[in-house]
């Protein structure tokens, strides 16, 4: 059986770059290497969650400009649908450019993300949730990603949140989420350390919490279990998206697992072997295509 998700939120168009390390001002570099993908959390978690033999849907705003053909090829050939919250727009789509330094694997970031591009919820498909079996939102569509969470939760779909960072208007969907799987930066309001930040997300109800802490273990409170999750050692080449793609390994792995009993930690440890595959290669796509 294939299972269908929805992925909620960015869609960017990413130029990533290798490079001995980022410039400094005034500073001229020339590349080792590059590559141009679709990118945002949500749809590199669809990417991945395709990979994995899924059935995966894009929910953002990609619109009609030329550049938008670049986005639209990359995830045709990874057979991630897109549902657009505003095919008419013609300005250029969110782009990021990310170095991504030769020695360490580390990036950096520049992007306006979506702030110029949130959709309402008069654009959302109405039949946008059939035969979905998981929903994963990012937060960068927040108002989108409320109207979704709560229909999901009508429909017993589980909802897994994308805690990168703190994004207003996660205090409303976090009551409806089934699993948060946060990094390290998510930070709520007065929260300032892991505790709190448990602590905060238990306060919501939400049954399963994870939060990652990249090369160190993995930290997670299910149903009132705390534990921890060992991540693979590697020495990576490239660190960038290796969140997303975890998050659309962990929709695939708590799927498989998800009747009759969930298995967080298990699904946990999956996602992290599939992500650190993914940080062993340059780019965000090339761990799919030598496995």
């Amino acid at each position: 059986m294939t299972n269908h998700g929805l992925f909620v939120g960015l869609v960017t168009l990413d130029f990533i770059y290798l490079a001995e390390s980022a410039p400094q001002n005034n500073q001229k570099l020339v590349a080792t290497d590059y590559t141009v993908a679709a990118g945002g959390p949500a749809t590199n978690a669809a990417v991945a969650f395709s990979y994995l033999g899924n059935q995966s849907t894009v929910l953002g705003v990609v619109g009609s400009h030329p550049m938008t053909q670049l986005i639209r090829s990359d995830l045709e050939k990874y057979q991630v649908a897109i549902a657009d919250l505003d095919s008419t727009i013609n300005t250029p789509p969110p782009v990021s450019s990310i170095i991504v330094t030769q020695s360490t694997g580390e990036r950096a970031v520049i992007s306006i993300n979506a702030v110029k591009t949130q959709a309402g919820d008069k654009s959302i498909p109405t039949d946008i949730l059939h035969d979905i079996d998981i929903v994963l939102i990012d937060g960068h569509q927040m108002r989108v990603g409320y109207i979704i969470a709560q229909m999901a939760k009508a429909r017993n779909i589980p909802l897994v949140i994308d805690g990168g960072s703190w994004k207003p208007g996660f205090e409303q969907i976090l009551p409806l989420v089934d699993y948060a799987v946060c990094s390290a930066n998510f930070y709520p309001p007065n929260c300032s350390s892991g505790e709190e930040v448990f602590a905060y997300l238990q306060n919501f109800g939400i049954p399963h919490i994870a939060i990652t802490h990249g090369e160190q273990p993995i930290e997670y409170l299910s149903c009132g279990q705390r534990g921890t999750v060992v991540v693979p050692t590697i020495t990576p080449v490239d660190t960038l998206g290796a969140g997303d793609i975890f998050h659309g390994a962990f929709c695939h792995y708590i799927l498989q697992s998800l009747f009759p009993t969930p298995h967080f930690p298990e699904a946990l440890e999956k996602a992290s072997q599939i992500a650190a595959n993914a940080c062993k290669l340059f780019g965000t796509r090339r761990w799919m295509d030598v496995e």
